[in-house]
């Protein structure tokens, strides 16, 4: 009798040890290789960026920044069809307002910024802000760290052409300047009621800063001589005005973006000419 005891309980463990292999083996993690890689891990070169893509009737959470899931405090402006997906409409007397730019400023000693623009025609002769980073240092004034087209007035046709004015600030020189496209430079046809792709690429190493229009880099390349790693103090940086500058009617001047606005990214690094080509054939 204790015999057939001791065969069944072994049995009985043999049993078991093979249900736990088996049991194991399905459970075994697969190859790392397997995984999908991610585009833009966590700290990689992609800082902001929002696609205006969302469906949603909340218009907060259709301008949300996919790199770190922040939300406008306010997003006044239209849903439009965009160059990929969905864009928003500017409006001269509204903008979208985010509280910030995410680790941008703490990692853009060589930064590019690219967005997809849309627009028909002069905005009344005035300056119209693409966007701003405003600053709470006062020695910059209304303008913060920002980007506006000024468009030729007068006769227009649709290959007008646009000054392209960039307005960069460092907080540890305590210095600031302006990277322009005007006079002989002005860009053409890009307020011409079509989507175009833009680039800002500042590079430290060069003190350069190249402006890429449907991927194609503009032959007149501006800097700020010797200058090299740019600075931007993150307790000085208020937000960001996507379409605008909140400072407008203090400055006096300037006006909100009217046109179409897509894709907006901010990276922390100067993007190559091949990457920025992926972006503009890519539609991103």
């Amino acid at each position: 009798m204790n015999t057939i005891s001791r065969i069944l309980k072994s049995s009985l463990f043999v049993a078991l040890v093979l249900v736990l292999a088996t049991g194991c083996k399905k459970l075994a993690r697969p190859a790392l290789g397997d995984y999908p890689a991610d585009s833009n891990p966590p700290g990689g070169p992609l800082k902001f960026y929002t696609a205006f893509d969302g469906t949603t009737t909340n218009a907060q959470m259709n301008a949300v920044d996919s790199i770190r899931a922040n939300f406008p405090s306010d997003n006044p402006l239209a849903s439009i069809a965009g160059i990929s997906g969905k864009a928003v409409q500017g409006d001269a007397a509204k903008f979208i307002k985010y509280s910030g730019v995410n680790d941008f400023p703490a990692n853009a000693s060589s930064f590019s910024i690219s967005f997809w623009e849309k627009r028909n025609g002069i905005p009344n002769g005035n300056a119209s802000f693409v966007f701003t980073i405003p600053s709470g240092n006062k020695q910059w004034g209304s303008y913060g760290f920002s980007m506006f087209l000024l468009f030729d007035w007068g006769t227009w046709t649709p290959t007008s052409s646009a000054i392209v004015k960039f307005y960069m600030v460092d907080d540890n020189c305590k210095c600031d300047t302006w990277i322009t496209w005007e006079g002989g430079n002005k860009v053409p046809n890009v307020q011409d009621n079509n989507w175009h792709h833009m680039v800002l690429v500042y590079d430290a190493t060069t003190s350069k800063m190249t402006l890429y229009v449907d991927g194609v880099a503009n032959p007149n390349v501006g800097g700020w001589s010797g200058h090299g790693a740019e600075k931007i103090n993150a307790s000085n940086v208020q937000g960001l005005d996507l379409g605008g500058n909140r400072n407008i009617k203090d400055m006096g001047w300037g006006m909100n973006w009217d046109g179409g606005l897509d894709q907006f990214r901010l990276y922390g690094k100067a993007l190559s000419a091949a990457e920025v080509t992926a972006l503009y054939t890519g539609k991103q």
